[in-house]
C-alpha cells in the first residue's frame, strides 16, 4: 500500500479529533451548499438551544444569522482581520439583541463555553468551498455549532522536502487571500506533514506560526509526536479556552489591526497562575520564561482571564514593573491589545488611592511608587499582583512595602533570566516550596530556540579589544551597577578611573568606532538589519557619536538615547528627548527604510526594548549576569531572513562565558557561542555538500557540468538530502560573509549554489528546504553569472518539425532530456506564482518522478518533456504583455486597498500608477537576476512609498516588491 496525505496524516488528525469527542462527518454529507461558510441548520439549532429568548420565538435565530452573514460579506471591504474580530465578538457572547421583555437587549450565545460538550462538535474532511468559478478544498475542518473555527492542512509525510511550511503557506498565501470569507469564523489554522505541527491565526506571518506542546509532549519528528500535539490542542475545552481567553486583536505600529494568538508556553503559564489563584492555597509563584519569548503577552492573557473568571468575583490585577521604560513598554502592549478596564497609576498618590478605594481593574504601576506606602492599603484576597523582571524589584524595602500594603494578595514574579538561589529576596517573595526548582513555570532558552520563539546568539571578539585585567573590570562593574540612577552610576564610574581613562582615550574610541562602521557595512547592512552600540558611560556615548559622524560623514545614520539632566554639559543636552520624541526615534530605528542605522546607549534600551530588526550589539561596557543576559537578548528577536543575533565584544566579557553568565542554571552559558565555532563548521559543511557529487569535475561549465552534478541526485530523496545540507551551509555563509576565511571555499560554494538552484522543485513545493538564497549569496552568484550561462533553444526545438524529429530519433535521448529539463526549470521560474505555470511545474515533476522510478524510458521521457515544452511556449505566447501589465496593476491595487486606513485616505490608483511608471523606467530585461537591477527597482519603490508616507511599512514593501518581481 502506498502512503499518501489522506491515508496517513489526514486520517491521524481525524482519529485524534474523534477520540477527543468530535463527531466525524464527511464534508459532502453536511447540510450546506458549496458556497456556504456556515452550516446554518446547526447554527440555528444552537441559537434556539442556548438562548431562551430565541427558543420562545425561533424566527429570531434568523435575525442573528442575517447579521452574521453580513459580516461574511463585509470581508471584501473591511479586510479579513477586522471581519474575524467582528465575528469573534458574536462567538464569545459579547453581542446583544433586543429579544427581552419590552425590547430589552439580552446577550446572544452562539457557543456554550462553560460546558463544551453541550455544543455540536463536528470534524470533517473533503470540505469544498466555492466562490463563483473559484473552488477550494480543505483537508480538515472543525466546526462548533456549524461555525468552521479551525482549518487544517495535511501534507504527504513521504517526501522530505514537503513540510508543514507548504501547508501553512497554502493557507496563508492561497486560501486566506483567495477565499477570505471562509476564514472569518476562524480561531486558528494548523499545518502538518506528520513530522512537525504548527498553528497560527489569520494573516499571521509564517515565521511566527508556533508548535503546540504540553508536559507530556516535548518531542517532535514522528507521526506519534504530531498525534500528541493534535490530540492536546484539539480538545474542545482547549479550543474554546483559546477562543475566549487567549486571542487578542491589537493595533500595530502601522495602525493596522492584527490578531494575536497564544503560544503554548503562554497558555500553560497563564493557566497555572489562574489555577493557583482559584484554588487559593499557595499565594505566590515564580515564572521564568526566557527573554524575548513573549512575557508581556503572557501578562495580558493572564490579566484578561483573571478579570473574567467567574470564581474570582471581579478581582483587581496589578502589573508592577521597575523602570519607566518598561512601564511604557508594558502599557503599550496592554493598550495595543485593547485590554478593557485598564488604568495606569501615574503617581504614588494615584496608586495609593486606587488601592485604598478598592478599584477593580487592571492597574499598571512601577515598584518605586510603593516607596511611601504606609501600612495596609488593600486587605482583599482577590488582588493578584504580577511583578515583571522580579529579580530586580525585590531588593531592599520596596518588595516588603508592597507585601505590607497588600497582605493577602497573590504575588507572581515573572523573569526573563533564571534566578540564583543566592538571590534570597526573590525566592522569599515569589518562590513557592511546592514548585520544582522553585519555578511555577519554566520556559528555557533551549526550548525558546527549539520552538523558534527566539534566535541563537553568537559573539565575536575583534583584535581591537581592550585587554584589561579582570579585577579592573569587576571593580568597574560593581561601581556602575546596583540600584542607582544613571547619574549616580556616572559619578561612581569616575572612581574606576584606571579603566575609564583607557576606554575613553581618543585613539581607542576612534579605533572602535571605525571597526564598528566597517563591520556593520560589510556584515550586517547588506541583509537590512540594524545595530546598537553600548558604551561605557554617557560621556562615551557623546565621544562615540562624534567619531561616527566624522567617519561616516552622515550624522543621520546614528543617534544617542540616554538620560540628560540640567547640570550636564551643553553638548550632551542636544541629545535630550521627551518620551514621545524618543518613541518616534525608536519607531524610525524599527523602520527598515529609515537611514537611522545605529543607536548609541549606555544603560537605556538594555531592557524591555523590542526592535526585531536589531541584529548586532557592539558591546564596549563591562556587564555580567542578569544585566548582560538581558542586554544581549535585545538581538534575539525573530525577523524575516534573520538567522541569529550577534554580539561584538570589545571589552573581553566573553573571554570567560562561565564567569560572565554565572547562574545556578549552568545551561545559560550555552546561550551564546563564539562565531569562531561557526567558522570551524564551514569546511566540514562544504565537504558534506560535496560528498553528494563524487568524481564530478567541477571545472566543467554549462549543461555538461550541470547534468553531471544532477546525475548524482537521481531522485527526490537524494535531492532533498542535498538541499538540507546546503541550507545549513547557506546559513553559515550568510553569518560569516564577508570574512576572509570564506575565500578558500568561494568557488565550491558558488558551484553548489548553482546546482541547488538548478534542481529546485519547479512547482515551488518544499519551501522549508528549497528557499530563496540569502542576499550575500545572490551577490556572489551575480558576480560571475556570465561565465556559466547556458543557451536556451526551446522555441527551435518545439516549432521546427525537422529538428523535433531528429531530437526524438537521436541516440542520446537521456542526455537531451536532462538538458531540456534544466532549460524548462529555468524558464518556468520566470513565471513563478502564475497558476498556469505552477501546473506546468507540477507536471514536469511528475514526468521526472516517472522517469526516475523506471516507469518510462529515456525516449518516452524526452517525448513527454517536448510536449510539455510545446505547451509552455504556447502558454507564454498567450501571456500578453498587456495582460501581464493588467495583472501587475490589479495585484498592486488589491494590496494597497487592503492596507488603506482612515489615516491614509490616499488615492490607490495614483500610488499604483506612480509605481508602475517609475518601475518601467528603471527596469531592464533580466533585472531580477542582477543585484544592481534589484537595487534600482527597490530604490524606485521606496521613493514612491515615501512620497505617500507608506515607506515605514516593511510588509507592504516586501509584498509590493514581490509583485513587481513577478510581473515586471
Amino acid at each position: 500500500m502506498t502512503f499518501s496525505e489522506a491515508n496517513t496524516v489526514e486520517q491521524m488528525v481525524l482519529d485524534a479529533a474523534v477520540s477527543n469527542g468530535w463527531t466525524y462527518t464527511a464534508g459532502p454529507s453536511l447540510s450546506r451548499q458549496a458556497s456556504d461558510v456556515f452550516v446554518e441548520s446547526s447554527l440555528r439549532q444552537a441559537l434556539i438551544k442556548l438562548n431562551p429568548e430565541i427558543a420562545e420565538q425561533p424566527d429570531r435565530a434568523n435575525e442573528v444569522i442575517y447579521k452574521l452573514r453580513a459580516i461574511l460579506l463585509s470581508v471584501q471591504n473591511d479586510g479579513l482581520v477586522r471581519s474575524n474580530e467582528a465575528l469573534a465578538e458574536w462567538i464569545k457572547g459579547d453581542k446583544t439583541m433586543p429579544f427581552g421583555p419590552n425590547g430589552q437587549h439580552t446577550t446572544v450565545r452562539l457557543v456554550d463555553f462553560e460546558n463544551p460538550t453541550n455544543n455540536e462538535l463536528i470534524v470533517c474532511n473533503q470540505w469544498t468551498y466555492k466562490v463563483g468559478q473559484l473552488e477550494k478544498r480543505f483537508d480538515v475542518v472543525l466546526l462548533v455549532n456549524g461555525l468552521p473555527i479551525i482549518i487544517g492542512e495535511a501534507k504527504t509525510p513521504v517526501r522530505p522536502a514537503v513540510t508543514w511550511v507548504d501547508g501553512a503557506s497554502q493557507v496563508h498565501d492561497d486560501y486566506e487571500t483567495g477565499v477570505p470569507a471562509m476564514f472569518v469564523p476562524n480561531v486558528f489554522s494548523f499545518a502538518t506533514e506528520g513530522k512537525a505541527f504548527r498553528y497560527g491565526s489569520v494573516r499571521m506571518p509564517l515565521d511566527i506560526w508556533g508548535p503546540w506542546r504540553d508536559a507530556d509532549n516535548q518531542q517532535e519528528g514522528s507521526l506519534a509526536d504530531v498525534r500528541k500535539s493534535v490530540a492536546s490542542i484539539l480538545r474542545p475545552e482547549v479550543v474554546l479556552d483559546i477562543l475566549q481567553n487567549f486571542t487578542i486583536f491589537a493595533t500595530d505600529k502601522k495602525h493596522r489591526r492584527i490578531k494575536i494568538i497564544c503560544r503554548y508556553q503562554q497558555y500553560e503559564g497563564t493557566n497555572l497562575i489562574v489555577k493557583r489563584v482559584v484554588e487559593g492555597q499557595i499565594k505566590k509563584g515564580l515564572i521564568w520564561h526566557f527573554q524575548g519569548s513573549g512575557k508581556s503577552l503572557l501578562m495580558v492573557f493572564t490579566a484578561q482571564k483573571l478579570r473574567m473568571h467567574p470564581a474570582l468575583g471581579n478581582p483587581t490585577v496589578l502589573i508592577v514593573v521597575d523602570r519607566i521604560d518598561l512601564d511604557t513598554q508594558i502599557t503599550a502592549t496592554f493598550n495595543a491589545a485593547d485590554v478593557p478596564n485598564m488604568i495606569k497609576a501615574e503617581s504614588r498618590d494615584d496608586l495609593q488611592s486606587l488601592l485604598s478605594q478598592d478599584v477593580r481593574k487592571v492597574v499598571i504601576t512601577t515598584i518605586h511608587k510603593f516607596g511611601e506606602a504606609d501600612g495596609v492599603l488593600n486587605p482583599r484576597k482577590n488582588v493578584i499582583v504580577m511583578v515583571d523582571e522580579a529579580h530586580r524589584t525585590q531588593e531592599g524595602d520596596l518588595g516588603r512595602k508592597m507585601r505590607e500594603a497588600m497582605p493577602n494578595a497573590f504575588l507572581f514574579g515573572l523573569t526573563g533570566t533564571p534566578i540564583n538561589r543566592a538571590d534570597k529576596n526573590t525566592f522569599w517573595a515569589f518562590g513557592a516550596d511546592e514548585d520544582e526548582k522553585g519555578y511555577l513555570s519554566r520556559y528555557t532558552f533551549q526550548e525558546s530556540i527549539r520552538d523558534k520563539a527566539t534566535l541563537p546568539l553568537h559573539f565575536e571578539s575583534p583584535e581591537i579589544k581592550l585587554k584589561i585585567d579582570k579585577d579592573a573590570i569587576d571593580d568597574a562593574y560593581k561601581q556602575i551597577t546596583g540600584d542607582l540612577s544613571e547619574q549616580d552610576r556616572d559619578d561612581l564610574a569616575k572612581r574606576a578611573a584606571k579603566m575609564a581613562v583607557l576606554v575613553k582615550s581618543p585613539e581607542r574610541v576612534r579605533g572602535v568606532v571605525k571597526h564598528i562602521v566597517d563591520h556593520y557595512q560589510s556584515k550586517v547592512e547588506p541583509n537590512g538589519f540594524k545595530a546598537q552600540i553600548v558604551t561605557f558611560d554617557r560621556e562615551c556615548c557623546v565621544l562615540s557619536k562624534s567619531a561616527m559622524d566624522d567617519i561616516t560623514g552622515d550624522p543621520d545614520c546614528s543617534a544617542i538615547v540616554m538620560h540628560v539632566t540640567q547640570s550636564d554639559p551643553d553638548k550632551w543636552k542636544v541629545h535630550q528627548r521627551n518620551r514621545d520624541e524618543e518613541e518616534k526615534l525608536l519607531d524610525r530605528f524599527r523602520d527598515p527604510g529609515d537611514p537611522l542605522k545605529y543607536l548609541i546607549v549606555t544603560s537605556k534600551l538594555l531592557t524591555g526594548f523590542d526592535a526585531p530588526i536589531l541584529q548586532v550589539m557592539y558591546l564596549d561596557k563591562p556587564m555580567r549576569d542578569h544585566n548582560l543576559l538581558q542586554a544581549i537578548c535585545r538581538t534575539n528577536r525573530i525577523y524575516p531572513n534573520k538567522t541569529h543575533g550577534l554580539i561584538v565584544d570589545y571589552i573581553g566579557i566573553f573571554d570567560d562565558v562561565a564567569q560572565a553568565l554565572d547562574f545556578d542554571e549552568k545551561a545559560v552559558e550555552q546561550v551564546i557561542t563564539n562565531l569562531d565555532e561557526v567558522k570551524k563548521e564551514l569546511p566540514k559543511q562544504v565537504a558534506k555538500c560535496l560528498t553528494f557529487f563524487p568524481n564530478v569535475d567541477r571545472t566543467v561549465g554549462g549543461y555538461e557540468g550541470l547534468i553531471a552534478a544532477q546525475d548524482c541526485l537521481p531522485n527526490n530523496e537524494k535531492r532533498d538530502g542535498f538541499a538540507a545540507e546546503f541550507s545549513v551551509l547557506g546559513r553559515i555563509w550568510e553569518a560569516l560573509s564577508p570574512d576572509p576565511c570564506l575565500s578558500l571555499y568561494e568557488t565550491d560554494y558558488r558551484w553548489l549554489t548553482q546546482v541547488y538552484e538548478s534542481v529546485k522543485p519547479p512547482s515551488g513545493n518544499g519551501k522549508l528546504l528549497w528557499h530563496v538564497l540569502g542576499a550575500k549569496t545572490i551577490d556572489l552568484i551575480h558576480k560571475n553569472t556570465q561565465l556559466d550561462t547556458v543557451q536556451d533553444d526551446i522555441e527551435t526545438l518545439v516549432m521546427d518539425a525537422e529538428v523535433l524529429e531528429s531530437v526524438l530519433g537521436a541516440p542520446d535521448a537521456d542526455k537531451k532530456g536532462k538538458k531540456l529539463t534544466i532549460q524548462l526549470i529555468a524558464r518556468l521560474r520566470k513565471h513563478a506564482g502564475n497558476p498556469k505555470f505552477v501546473d506546468l511545474g507540477e507536471r514536469l515533476e511528475k514526468i521526472k518522478d516517472k522517469h526516475e522510478q523506471g516507469l518510462i524510458d529515456s525516449k518516452q521521457f524526452l517525448k513527454q518533456l517536448l510536449e510539455l515544452a510545446k505547451d509552455m511556449v504556447e502558454a507564454e505566447q498567450q501571456v500578453d504583455p498587456e495582460e501581464e501589465q493588467d495583472k501587475a496593476i490589479a495585484a498592486l491595487t488589491e494590496l494597497f486597498t487592503e492596507v488603506k486606513t482612515e489615516d491614509t485616505p490616499v488615492i490607490v490608483e495614483r500610488i499604483v500608477k506612480d509605481i508602475d511608471e517609475i518601475v518601467r523606467m528603471v527596469r531592464f530585461p533580466g533585472w531580477q537576476n542582477t543585484s544592481a537591477g534589484e537595487r534600482e527597482v527597490q530604490k524606485a519603490l521606496r521613493k514612491t512609498l515615501l512620497k505617500y508616507h507608506l515607506h515605514k511599512d516593511q510588509e507592504l514593501f516586501d509584498r509590493a516588491y514581490g509583485y513587481i518581481r513577478q510581473y515586471y
